[in-house]
Order: structure tokens, then C-alpha cells, then sequence
């Protein structure tokens, strides 16, 4: 029952997962950095926002082209590359803090910070199906998204640690430090060139089809399901105090807590033979988790909701990830990744104006429980497709 360790077997699997821990938390302090240096620099939260939009502009550009890089190079060049592109990165936020650099260059190393982010995810992503054979595709992308949720919950608490303790420029120093530890890790993998193979059109149009369905399915959980925006607003409606306080907190750390949990016993879900059917069962559950969530009467089941929430959210994005490396030919992984990479990281902006909109017009509570509602339609909606192509 707990996590399948079984692509831990594989050399280079296991040495790239065990570089993984030390950066997904030693090397996830910029997270915090960045806008705690960006607000005490200009006293308003408007700057973080402008760095946001900025790091989601390099992102889609990092994602886009490093799928057509990886699709037409050895992707572990690539990969190389992206870590290395971060890590100096990192380095130059350390000498911008340290040395008193210009609000503008720390703009532009965001920038490029998204940017080396976009081609890494999509490189990974790529080169996975790679290293472990197809069976073991959701267990290591289940280990993946153990160490990347525990590190998204344990890094910014030791970020906020450190930051009074410290300064700001050293969390920069300590990301570009422990991300030395991935540079090995890829350094050390064989040449990953794509695989060419004969063209085949009605096996293209067969998996178009098959990407279309888990991006639907992906895109009402993310648009429909993540009523982020309105944690606020639902908090203080708990009794909270204005401008947030520990039930704010909670609210934001259940659903990461969720994922983590489910990863920790990810055995239960990687070993089936039925990939679509457990993402659009697992879909359907957030659904349903959402709209307990808007009817929840008391802070304890809103915040039980959300741990649920995530937990299903870990089985939906293991197999999501499972199903488009396990079917799409090699040849074409890197660009396929790259358009999910936007997709999962552009679905929740959209969501946040969604929810935004909605819960200003008819109130947090309602416009939660009617995106838990359209997110069990469309997914019942889609399922079909999906299981008819995954099984």
C-alpha cells in the first residue's frame, strides 16, 4: 500500500529521484524569495503579480520550444541545458540580492527563471518514458509527485525559517546549490535522441484524439475545480480575521497535504491495468470534493474536502501523465509535454479568473459548488473517449 518503489530499480531513474529530493526542497526557496523581495522592494503586492505574469510568459515559451528541442535533440542535452539555465538563475538572484541589482534584472532573471522551469518540465516529462519501461510509468510518475508535493510543503516553511535568519540572497545561494545535485544526476544519463519511426497516420489521428480527451478531462478538473481565488473570501466567511489568518493557511496547505498523502501510499493506484478509467473516476471524485467543499458547514469539513480533493488530484495526474508517455510515439513526446505543461500550469490562472468573476456575482459558496457540478458533467461527458482509448 505504500508507494510503488519499483521504478527505483532503475539506475538512472533512482539517481535522477534521489537528486529530486534535495532540490525539491533545498532548492524551492526561490518560491518565497521572489515575492518577499519583490514586495519589501516596492510595498506592493501588484509587483508580485507582475512577476507571476512574467514567470507564466517564459514558462509557455520554455514549454513550447523545449518540446521541439526535445523532439529533435538528445533530450538529456536539452534537460541539461534547462537545469543548467536555472541554476544560474538562481546564482544571479543571489548576486542581485547580495549586491543591490536593480528591481529591472531581477524582472528579467524571473523571466528566465520560467523560462529554464518550462524546459525542464517538458524535458522530464519526455525523457521518463525513457528510463522505465511502460508498466512503471505511473509508480514513477507517482514517486514524482511525492517528493514534488512534500517539497512544495516542507521547502517554503523552511524558506520562511531561514528568510529573518539568513537574508533573502542566501536562499537564492542555497536553490543554485542544491540544484548542483540534478546537474549529476542528468549528467550521468545515456543520450536520450528521440526514436523515428514510420509515419503512420490513422495511429496520429488515434492518439490526437486520445490527447484531446486527457486534456479535457485535465482542463475541467483544473478550470472548473480549483476555486483557489475564492480561499479568501471562503476563509473569512469561517470567521477568519480580515486579511487572513490560520484557517487562510490551512486552506492552502490541505490540498498539497492531500497529494502527499496519497502519494505516500501510491501503491493502491499505480499498479491497475485501467489508466483512463482511474483519471476520470479520480476527476469526477475532485468534482464531488469541490462541491462538499461549498456545502461544508464547518471549517473542519471544508478543509477534510480539500484534503480528499488532493489525494484524487494525485491519482488524476499520475495517470494523466502515465497515459500521454505510454501512448504517444516518442518522436512527437517532447512537443505533447510541452502543450501540457502550459495546460497544467495555465489552467489554474484561468480558473483564478473564473472563480474570481463568478464568486463576486453570485457569492464563494455558490460559484464553488456550480464548478463542482460542471467539472462531474464535462468529465462524465468525456469519459467514453477516454476509456475506450486507455482501457
Amino acid at each position: 500500500m505504500l508507494a510503488d518503489r519499483r521504478p527505483l530499480a532503475v539506475p538512472a531513474f533512482r539517481r535522477w529521484w534521489t537528486a529530486s529530493l534535495v532540490t525539491a526542497i533545498g532548492g524551492s526557496f526561490s518560491v518565497v524569495a521572489v515575492p518577499a523581495q519583490l514586495y519589501t522592494a516596492t510595498g506592493t503586492s501588484a509587483a508580485v503579480g507582475g512577476a507571476a505574469v512574467l514567470t507564466f510568459a517564459g514558462l509557455t515559451a520554455g514549454a513550447l520550444g523545449g518540446g521541439v528541442l526535445a523532439d529533435r535533440h538528445d533530450r538529456r542535452r536539452v534537460l541539461l541545458a534547462g537545469q543548467s539555465v536555472l541554476a544560474a538563475t538562481c546564482t544571479g538572484l543571489w548576486a542581485q540580492a547580495a549586491f543591490g541589482g536593480a528591481l529591472p534584472y531581477l524582472l528579467v532573471l524571473v523571466l528566465f527563471q520560467g523560462l529554464a522551469f518550462g524546459v525542464i518540465s517538458t524535458a522530464t516529462g519526455a525523457v521518463l518514458p525513457r528510463l522505465v519501461p511502460s508498466e512503471l510509468l505511473a509508480a514513477a510518475n507517482g514517486l514524482n509527485s511525492l517528493v514534488r508535493y512534500g517539497g512544495s510543503i516542507l521547502g517554503p516553511v523552511l524558506a520562511g525559517l531561514l528568510l529573518p535568519l539568513t537574508g533573502v540572497a542566501n536562499l537564492y545561494l542555497f536553490d543554485a546549490v542544491a540544484l548542483t545535485a540534478v546537474l549529476w544526476a542528468v549528467f550521468r544519463l545515456p543520450p536520450l535522441y528521440p526514436e523515428r519511426r514510420t509515419d503512420r497516420p490513422a495511429q496520429r489521428v488515434r492518439v490526437s484524439r486520445l490527447v484531446l480527451a486527457v486534456l479535457a478531462v485535465d482542463l475541467a478538473a483544473m478550470v472548473f475545480g480549483m476555486p483557489i481565488a475564492l480561499f479568501p473570501e471562503l476563509a473569512r466567511h469561517f470567521g477568519d480575521p480580515a486579511g487572513g489568518g490560520l484557517l487562510l493557511g490551512l486552506f492552502y496547505a490541505a490540498y498539497p497535504a492531500g497529494v502527499f498523502l496519497a502519494g505516500f501510499f501510491g501503491g493502491v493506484f499505480t499498479g491497475t491495468a485501467h489508466p483512463g478509467r482511474m483519471m476520470a473516476g479520480a476527476a469526477i471524485a475532485w468534482g464531488v470534493a469541490v462541491v462538499l467543499l461549498g456545502l461544508a458547514s464547518i471549517p473542519a469539513l471544508a478543509l477534510l474536502a480539500l484534503v480528499v480533493g488532493g489525494a484524487v488530484n494525485f491519482v488524476l495526474s499520475t495517470h494523466r501523465n502515465a497515459i500521454t508517455q505510454a501512448h504517444v510515439d516518442d518522436e512527437m513526446r517532447g512537443r505533447i509535454q510541452g502543450v501540457l505543461t502550459v495546460v497544467l500550469y495555465g489552467g489554474p490562472q484561468l480558473a483564478n479568473l473564473l472563480h474570481g468573476t463568478a464568486g463576486a456575482l453570485v457569492g464563494p459558496r455558490a460559484a464553488i459548488v456550480a464548478g463542482g457540478l460542471l467539472t462531474v458533467t464535462s468529465v462524465v461527458a468525456v469519459r467514453p473517449a477516454l476509456v475506450q482509448r486507455t482501457g
